[in-house]
């Protein structure tokens, strides 16, 4: 058995979420035979894998995905970002929550759903577990085309997602929504995973911590254990910049997009968020805790809408059951 903190933990996650139980090892090497080449014993005794090896964590996500969503072709670039499917996972569930709070407590379903993923990367995971889930229709824009064109590939080689995911490429770095949305252009959600360490030592630094939490050893050099490039993990300003800018910019486009919302790591910078999001005149914010593991997040989401204007969105958009 595992230590009860780690049981209570797990337990944080979302009800909806595939992944609130210990994962079941043997029914993943099932699916994914080469996962058993990176399982080990832990500390307490039990089999688990070495979450300090990027190619050990990508071949768990791997599993993941075959075993609990059936998506049978999931490749991309080992030095891409390798995401945690638990975590990206409460991101969906919450947001379809949002979502049920205008259609009779229901998380509206299907194609007519669609929800704009800022930063979709090479990995393609937001699309994935949004539509197998829930059937919605995504579209994934980055500002390189390397990602958007292993994006592309994952959404072509399974059935499930082909007609479901576009992908569009942000030629202008410092645009998120221009560019990439229609001025008639309806978006139920958009969401977005941003960038949050400012420079390259911080990003060492934070690895160098997780290592040292998850092995019990310094490294002066460490790898990544979930990979990542440059512009998937940093960006000037880090993760403030990124959202205030996003914010800003999501004034332009208020009545094109209903729920507008982002991943905050770092709790210290909600406030400044919070300020931000009121000096551009938003009517709704929402902060929706998340925590997987021994992390603590949360999502901020703010919508332009009227009470009014919210409920004729919902009403004519929404399929009705």
């Amino acid at each position: 058995m595992g230590s009860p903190k780690k049981k209570q933990e797990k337990a944080r996650l979302h009800p909806r979420n595939k992944n609130r139980e210990r994962y079941d090892l043997t029914a993943l090497t099932q699916a994914l035979p080469e996962l058993a080449n990176y399982i080990t014993t832990n500390k307490y005794g039990n089999d688990s894998v070495d979450f300090t090896n990027p190619i050990a964590v990508k071949m768990l996500n791997k599993a993941i995905l075959y075993h609990y969503y059936d998506i049978q072709y999931w490749e991309f670039p080992d030095k891409n970002l390798c995401p945690p499917i638990p975590g990206r996972a409460d991101y969906i569930h919450h947001m379809a929550d949002l979502l049920a709070e205008h259609n009779a407590g229901i998380p509206p379903t299907g194609d007519r759903i669609s929800c704009l993923d800022i930063g979709v990367g090479a990995n393609c995971i937001y699309p994935i577990i949004g539509v197998t889930q829930y059937q919605w229709r995504f579209i994934g824009t980055d500002i390189d085309s390397k990602s958007i064109a292993s994006a592309k590939q994952i959404a072509l080689q399974n059935d499930a997602l082909k007609t479901k995911v576009s992908c569009r490429l942000q030629t202008n770095s410092k645009q998120l929504f221009k560019g990439i949305i229609a001025p008639e252009e309806k978006i139920d959600l958009t969401i977005c995973n941003p960038p949050f360490h400012a420079t390259k030592s911080i990003a060492e630094e934070g690895t160098r911590r997780k290592i040292k939490n998850l092995s019990g050893k310094e490294q002066k050099t460490p790898t990544l254990n979930f990979a990542g490039v440059h512009n998937e993990l940093i960006c000037e300003g880090g993760e403030y910049a990124f959202i205030r800018r996003m914010i800003k910019q999501s004034a332009d486009f208020s009545k094109n997009c209903y729920w507008f919302s982002t991943l905050v790591s770092k709790k210290e910078h909600l406030k400044g968020i919070y300020k931000s999001l009121k000096s551009i005149g938003v009517n709704q914010i929402k902060t929706i805790p998340m925590g997987t593991g021994n992390k603590s997040s949360r999502v901020v989401a703010w919508t332009f809408l009227t009470q009014k204007e919210q409920l004729d969105w919902s009403t004519q958009r929404w399929p009705k059951k």
